[in-house]
């Protein structure tokens, strides 16, 4: 027999102050009169999304979710009793380890601020479409079918909203919002946020919330009176901004089905969960083809991968292919710089820091150069585009602390191209920009530079952070500010010379567009090192040309920095040609 239906909020919570919550029952069709489409699942483009207080039973939850598409996430919300949905398949099912907030949009004020630097606008092209998916990429989300979103973009049920730089036009965020109203006629005019993304390599502050205030907004003028989301228990950063926008908790629940893309919220954590970004990426790959990894030294990212009777000792993708002779050619920059020039190629003017006069009659003839320790790696002790005698003492100074050798290098202006090679073939491309701010008009320049090292060392599981050192003050200094000052709104300030993603610069894909002239020169280089895994520091003045030259070569290049090219597959497939499937192939 039917039970009388439970309205998902209670008459006396339907207010902005109250944040308890009474989920509906399972089984309704109808409220108070009003007929309810039963069944509710709305297709999101990444998965479905299971209305599960608009069926008749768990039993049929439970099976909808079995249902699932490969490669997609599906997600039963609105649940009354998820204990229940679990014990019909407890070992395929699991409950979302996610908080649920709710923010009331009868009294919620439309935001009167405008966003800096960035607009909020719907998809307009299949160019925004792969912008979106190379965010969600970025982010280990689950990317969107484009197809579905060619078909859906005008849907008034769901809603695709992105946030643009409007300077170059690059898409930064993305989110997606469920109208509850006409996806199912809910008596409660609900509705709810999804898929929220942020591009990891912008400078804008506030992208995140600027998303969630313009779907508030959207939704509120669309009839609806409050909005849902769905927040990870730890990502205490996106909670914090919730309870900011007057978002409040609410006891509703999640069940997704156990696969490869859910495992790390069920599985518990790994072992070798203090592997870093770069050595991570490699061992998923690895695990996902059967090869045994065993963690030797997570800190430091040493990990043996054994198939087949074969055992490879890598630190990060640095593997035993690499030799002894290669790495030190790669570790001393002078005979890195030497090798290449003898095969053919490109490379600044290069002396080693001596004495006051040579130093700078380099400096007199270059006019500007890069000071940087002979050996060391992730950007450390380095300055860029010296131009005065007094900068170059102190930047001396500052690369000593790095090592018994400075180099003084002619400065090239340009964009900082870094190749990626494995096995001697380009695998990856990526333009290197340094860290930037955007100003706020409410903070100085020494707390924009905290915050952005703070989102740079989220997004990148703590490898990137902007040091508050001599580089970055004689940087701020020459752009006309202190510290201290208040950047304006929506001013960009560029705050180290160095695009070396450790130091918190940004890295932006280009592998399809590059020059066939840039790639036949990694490609010598590389074979001139003898080195099977490299990645090489180019500048250019443009990519679409053959002018270069290369300043540097990395004999561990971080694998996990150029989404959403294949970099972890090759580098698995040089180990372990034979686990090679048609997918991976070259």
């Amino acid at each position: 027999m039917r039970t009388k239906p439970v309205p998902l909020l209670a008459a006396a919570d339907r207010r902005p102050s109250g944040p308890t919550v009474k989920s509906w029952e399972i089984g309704p069709a109808t409220y108070q009169g009003q007929q309810v489409k039963p069944k509710v699942v709305q297709d999101c483009g990444w998965g479905r999304l299971i209305f599960a207080h608009t069926f008749p039973g768990a039993e049929e939850v439970a099976s909808t979710l079995l249902k699932e598409r490969p490669g997609q996430r599906d997600i039963a919300f609105y649940l009354r009793d998820p204990h229940v949905l679990l014990s019909i398949h407890p070992h395929k099912l699991f409950l979302d380890p996610s908080h649920t907030f709710r923010l009331w949009l009868t009294e919620y004020p439309s935001d009167p601020n405008r966003t800096p630097g960035f607009k909020i606008t719907t998809i307009q092209s299949e160019a925004d479409i792969l912008s979106l998916n190379r965010i969600y990429t970025a982010r280990g989300m689950v990317t969107v079918d484009p197809d579905f979103l060619k078909k859906h973009r005008r849907s008034r049920k769901i809603l695709y909203l992105l946030a643009k730089d409007q300077a170059t036009h690059e898409v930064i965020g993305v989110i997606m919002g469920v109208n509850h109203r006409l996806t199912f006629n809910d008596p409660e005019k609900g509705s709810s946020i999804w898929s929220l993304a942020v591009d990891p390599q912008t400078s804008h502050p506030g992208v995140g919330e600027a998303l969630v205030r313009q779907v508030a907004k959207r939704m509120k003028a669309r009839g609806c009176s409050y909005l849902d989301l769905s927040v990870l228990h730890d990502n205490h950063e996106a909670i914090a901004l919730y309870q900011k926008l007057g978002f409040d908790r609410i006891p509703v629940f999640a069940v997704k089905l156990r696969n490869t893309i859910n495992e790390r919220l069920f599985s518990g954590p790994s072992p070798d969960q203090r592997l870093n970004p770069y050595a991570t990426i490699i061992v998923n790959e690895a695990r996902r083809r059967g090869i045994d990894v065993d963690v030797l030294d997570a800190e430091a990212g040493y990990f043996r991968l054994t198939f087949g009777g074969r055992a490879i000792t890598c630190r990060e993708s640095l593997s035993e292919f690499t030799t002894a002779i290669a790495m030190s050619r790669c570790a001393d920059k002078t005979l890195t710089r030497r090798l290449l020039k003898d095969a053919g190629l490109s490379v600044p003017a290069q002396v080693v820091a001596q004495g006051g006069k040579s130093n700078r009659d380099f400096l007199r003839r270059c006019k500007s150069i890069v000071v940087k320790p002979a050996t060391g790696e992730q950007g450390k002790g380095v300055s860029v585009d010296v131009h005065t005698v007094k900068a170059m003492e102190s930047a001396i100074a500052h690369a000593g602390k790095f090592g018994d050798q400075v180099i003084l290098e002619q400065y090239v202006k340009g964009e900082d191209l870094r190749i990626v090679l494995i096995n001697y073939e380009v695998v990856a491309a990526a333009i290197r920009r340094p860290a930037r701010i955007t100003g706020t008009g409410r903070h100085t320049i020494a707390e924009l530079i905290e915050r952005q090292s703070q989102r740079r060392a989220r997004m990148t599981g703590g490898e990137s952070r902007i040091p508050m050192d001599s580089e970055t003050k004689r940087c701020v200094k020459e752009s006309g500010y202190q510290l201290t000052d208040w950047l304006p709104k929506g001013k960009s300030l560029t705050i180290r010379k160095t695009a070396n993603l450790h130091t918190g610069g940004t890295i932006h894909d280009v592998t399809e567009k590059i020059h066939p002239g840039l790639i036949s020169a990694a490609i010598v280089g590389a074979k001139a090192l003898a080195i099977p895994v490299v990645g090489f520091d180019f500048i250019v003045p443009t990519i679409s040309k053959s002018d270069y030259v290369i300043i540097e070569a990395n004999e561990r290049p971080g694998l996990a920095n150029h989404e959403p090219q294949p970099t972890a597959e090759r580098f698995i497939d040089l180990l372990f040609p034979q686990t090679k499937t048609p997918t991976h192939s070259m």
